[in-house]
């Protein structure tokens, strides 16, 4: 998927950051009063010009020292009242805002947890990461500070043009007439930031991606040399954030001139103005300094709107990011729309695991092109172990993948015991069917945790007294996988195993997949080419001892090489998105040609060219294969 995005032209930085609401309410009376109790400390330093104004009218003017000290202890106390304010501010809003970005870190990963898998497929890790890490720091900032301070200063500024017109209404107007050149100003910076903003997010979603692939795929960097143009690659990509970066930069720098600037100028001119005004008796000399001290102060008000200004930006952008995400439809824990029952589990056509007219294409192929798969029909009786066979591309794992619902499909349905599937809640199909995929991942934790995460949550634990029940399915799981060798481990089954379970070899790994697999005791069992890393030897032992637990399930098994179709009662071969023929080995092996040719490993022949000779090679193969098994 494209990750650069470019905000539209109705795009609201208000309206973005007003959906943060939901995550703020908890907290909003902290944010309230801290807000509030910021807007006070502000407002006293607009009261030291006034204590000044009455210092040089009053005992300056009168060559009182008693009223000079008098004035400086008023001055002391209020910047440091000023300052405590400033700081019960700060300490108030850490901890709730803190919860704040742990609550929106928290349901970003709930809601990718529950997000379909092609979801998934679309969107680079490197994308979710910064969503969930950068974004979600500028947004925790934004509230923070710009939040605050654009109301702080918003009041500040209005209370000082207030006091400013009680002073010298003339000169107060001198200082308004820079308020039409700022806003218009703002307003072009205002779009040209959030465009740079937006990108520069993006591009340091991109970065991460490029990071973590390298990290995870470091085996194959070294193992090609491809040291160099991954570290080239990175510098291009980091050259390209670094050029947004600097776009910012100039942007801030000119928003940043101009508000410093026009400011300054009305400050001056001002100056200029009240000086006649002394000089001719119209104004005191106390209220000139008073009048410009309350203009200084409120300089920084002015030329930190940009600053607050582009730090709403990112936020916006950041929160628009995390958004996207968020109105992604998950998985529904309700049941689906076809909830009509196939026949009953006492039909004896309809217990077991059964494709009715199944059928599937990806979202975004177009409709002129055939579908992955469809129609699929297929019954696999209670009890029975049926092998998928089909040539590369024929969509056996696509197919697989539908029965627990990691893709949904987009015809048909698939019943289990009778029962369709989209009418049962996920947690309870995906309690029913276990699987081992062909590429193993674990986590990096234990061996013993990588393992049990496919046991039945509600079983005992083995640290409780009477806990023994999950220790014996664990080794049991163990026993058929396998998977002894983890006991040679440095701590047995609690050896942590590494991100991805590098640590181990591709076999071991997919020892401990099929462990997960088959703990749970599952009454279905989708197997897709679980033996493929194991020699020929571990492999035989391996299926020794799965036999035993095939013998437990209904299980659906993915099967390149005779050995593991040896596995299976029944055979059905996958052609072109369809089920082409169903039956034993053996029928296959005689009956059909491509299913013969998949099963000869005679390299390049074709089903069509020579099927007799192929099929006599495929029996003969298959047959020493069930020799050897015996």
């Amino acid at each position: 998927m494209s990750t650069t995005h470019t905000p539209s032209e109705d795009r609201s930085a208000v309206r973005s950051l007003t959906r943060l609401w939901p995550y703020v309410r908890p907290v909003r009376t902290r944010l309230f009063l801290a807000a509030f109790i910021a807007i006070v400390a502000s407002c006293l330093s607009l009261v030291i010009p006034l204590v000044l104004k009455w210092m040089v009218d009053g005992p300056v003017a009168d060559h009182d020292p008693g009223g000079v000290w008098l004035g400086a202890l008023a001055l002391l106390l209020l910047g440091a009242a000023e300052a405590l304010l400033f700081g019960f501010r700060r300490w108030l809003v850490a901890r709730p805002l803190a919860g704040v970005e742990a609550a929106m870190r928290a349901a970003l990963y709930a809601r990718l947890q529950r997000l379909p898998v092609s979801f998934h497929d679309r969107w680079p890790s490197g994308q979710l990461l910064s969503r969930g890490t950068t974004d979600l720091m500028l947004v925790r900032l934004f509230l923070a500070f710009p939040l605050t301070f654009l109301l702080v200063n918003g009041a500040t500024i209005l209370v000082g043009f207030m006091i400013l017109f009680t002073q010298d209404w003339l000169l107060a107007l001198v200082l308004l007439v820079p308020v039409v050149p700022l806003t218009v100003l703002m307003t072009y910076f205002e779009g040209r930031y959030a465009i740079a903003a937006r990108l520069a997010q993006d591009q340091v979603g991109d970065l991460t991606t490029l990071v973590e692939e390298s990290v995870l795929g470091i085996r194959v960097v070294k193992g090609f040399g491809r040291h160099r143009s991954q570290a080239r690659a990175f510098r291009d990509m980091a050259k390209e954030l670094r050029g947004t970066e600097l776009s910012k930069a100039r942007l801030l720098a000119g928003i940043w001139a101009g508000v410093t600037v026009i400011p300054e100028l009305a400050i001056g001119t001002a100056l200029v103005l009240g000086s006649v005004q002394v000089a001719e008796g119209d104004l005191s000399a106390g209220t000139l300094v008073a009048f410009l001290s309350i203009a200084l102060a409120l300089r920084w008000p002015v030329e930190s709107m940009g600053f607050l200004l582009a730090m709403c930006q990112e936020a916006a952008s950041a929160t628009d990011r995390f958004f996207e995400v968020m109105d992604e439809e998950p998985e529904a824990d309700t049941p689906g729309a076809r909830s009509e029952k196939a026949d009953g589990p006492d039909s004896p056509d309809g217990g077991g695991m059964r494709f009715e007219a199944v059928g599937f294409r990806h979202s975004d192929t177009a409709e002129d092109l055939p579908a992955v798969l469809g129609p699929i029909d297929l019954h696999i009786r209670p009890g029975e172990t049926m092998a998928l066979v089909g040539g590369t591309g024929s969509g056996k794992t696509t197919l697989t993948s539908l029965v627990p619902r990691l893709h949904e499909m987009t015809s048909g349905r698939i019943t289990l015991d009778g029962e369709d599937i989209t009418a049962m809640p996920r947690e309870r199909l995906r309690s029913l069917v276990s699987v081992a995929f062909e590429e193993p991942t674990l986590f990096s934790t234990t061996v013993g945790e990588n393992v049990l995460m496919g046991a039945d949550p509600d079983r005992a634990d083995p640290a409780e007294p009477n806990g023994g029940s999950r220790a014996e399915d664990l080794e049991r799981a163990l026993r058929v996988a396998q998977a002894g060798f983890v006991h040679s481990l440095p701590d047995g089954v609690d050896t942590e195993v590494g991100e991805q379970g590098l640590s181990l070899s591709g076999g071991q790994r997919q020892r401990l997949a099929l462990a997960r697999a088959v703990v749970g005791r599952p009454r279905f069992l989708v197997l897709d080419d679980p033996l493929s890393a194991l020699d020929v030897h571990t492999e035989a032992l391996v299926e020794a001892a799965l036999r035993e637990v095939l013998r437990e399930t209904t299980a659906l098994v993915v099967a390149h090489r005779p050995s593991t179709v040896l596995l299976a009662d029944r055979v059905a071969l996958l052609s072109g998105g369809r089920i082409a023929a169903v039956g034993t080995h053996q029928e296959l092996l005689r009956t059909n040609a491509e299913y013969a040719w998949l099963m000869s490993g005679t390299g390049t022949q074709s089903p069509a060219a020579g099927a007799d000779r192929t099929a006599t090679e495929a029996d003969r193969t298959a047959t020493e294969t069930e020799r050897d098994a015996r």
